[in-house]
């Protein structure tokens, strides 16, 4: 069954599109099929995937409109070994569009539906806001991935994005649910990030992955050059914590179905 996470957080620069980005490589690397959706306007995933948002024929915008189908928005991606759906501007206008439309919260959903059957995991890499871009993602995900840094606002940003998916797992989506909390961008010298890492455990336990995203040059590197961090240096300390959040993303899926 193909798994469907929503990758989010209303905070911007916490490594949302990094972890969507490099956890989709790293997937792929394990013989996975890997889709990536960008609905971040921004195309910050798209562009980071060496592809060029100015130049696409079809986005995720003519998706949720209902102007294109899935398998016609698809790039194949041989370099990354995952598939995209790419995102610019036109999403912005797109979602203003949406706002008239009759079940506009189900548009992303119904419009994957038909190449479900084609991947074994979907990650949607979502804008940094509560819109109705990243409402479409979480009625589409059964999961929620939510990168954070272990920063004192870090926290009170939490609390809104909880209420968010609790009101849309009561009106259309029951299945949706916290896949994990992933600590990014991490410094352990810093007493700060040990203190919020500390609390994040003791409010959400194993829902908190054991990996951590470290601060790391290669990482922010990568995609200036339109790279997962895996092909741009796989030695580097990034690159090894993706493939770790990839194989206990693998592992917790294993004894969910067992």
């Amino acid at each position: 069954m193909t798994r469907i996470y929503a990758i989010t957080n209303q905070k911007g620069g916490v490594g949302k599109t990094t972890t969507s980005i490099n956890l989709a490589a790293s997937l792929a690397a394990t013989r996975r099929r890997v889709l990536l959706v960008d609905m971040d306007p921004q195309g910050n995933a798209t562009m980071g995937s060496g592809l060029d948002k100015y130049e696409l024929q079809t986005t995720s915008a003519e998706l949720l409109l209902g102007q294109a189908e899935a398998r016609a928005a698809i790039e194949r991606l041989e370099h990354t070994g995952y598939d995209m759906i790419g995102a610019n501007g036109d999403l912005t206008a797109a979602e203003v569009e949406l706002m008239n439309q009759f079940g506009r919260e189900f548009k992303l959903k119904r419009a994957l539906e038909p190449v479900l059957p084609d991947y074994d995991f979907i990650l949607i890499d979502c804008p940094p806001s509560l819109n109705m871009l990243t409402v479409n993602a979480l009625v589409a995900a059964q999961g929620v991935i939510i990168p954070m840094q272990c920063e004192y606002y870090a926290l009170e940003g939490l609390t809104a994005l909880m209420q968010t998916i609790e009101s849309i797992r009561e009106a259309v989506n029951p299945e949706l649910e916290i896949e994990g909390l992933l600590r990014t961008m991490y410094d352990p010298r810093n007493n700060l990030a040990q203190d919020v890492s500390g609390q994040l455990k003791e409010h959400f336990g194993d829902k908190v992955y054991n990996t951590i995203i470290p601060r790391n040059i290669r990482l922010a590197e990568a995609p200036s050059h339109g790279m997962a961090v895996i092909h741009y240096d796989k030695q580097s300390k990034g690159a090894l914590a993706y493939l770790a959040l990839a194989g206990e993303i693998l592992r917790r899926q294993t004894r969910t179905a067992a």
